[in-house]
């Protein structure tokens, strides 16, 4: 799949931001029923230096923080797994999937 351009405005800002030493970044809008141009859903995974000593609030704050006006504007859902080089390589350099979507109020 291509890549859009709010992906790759998004993997810009983190690259700079950040100096990963691995980031993922899916684009998960087909999964919630819109079509992969909406670029309206989205999981990162990012590890990073800068998360050290750092709370999961904080790392998610600094990540929000760089991404405001994409969130603004555009992005509706970011689920974000961030982690340290050490915390990463502790749970064997994978994160979580994302959990099937149930369609809001049709989960129920």
């Amino acid at each position: 799949m291509s890549v859009g351009p709010m992906e790759s405005q998004v993997q810009k800002k983190i690259l700079e931001a950040f100096q990963p030493q691995h980031l993922l970044i899916e684009n998960e809008s087909p999964s919630h029923g819109l079509p992969a141009s909406a670029e309206k859903h989205f999981r990162v995974e990012l590890v990073s230096d800068q998360f050290s000593g750092k709370s999961r609030m904080e790392r998610h704050q600094m990540v929000y923080a760089l991404l405001k006006p994409e969130l603004e504007v555009q992005i509706h859902a970011l689920t974000m797994h961030l982690f340290t080089i050490e915390e990463w390589l502790q749970r064997g350099q994978s994160a979580s999937e994302s959990p099937q979507c149930l369609g809001g109020s049709r989960g129920r």
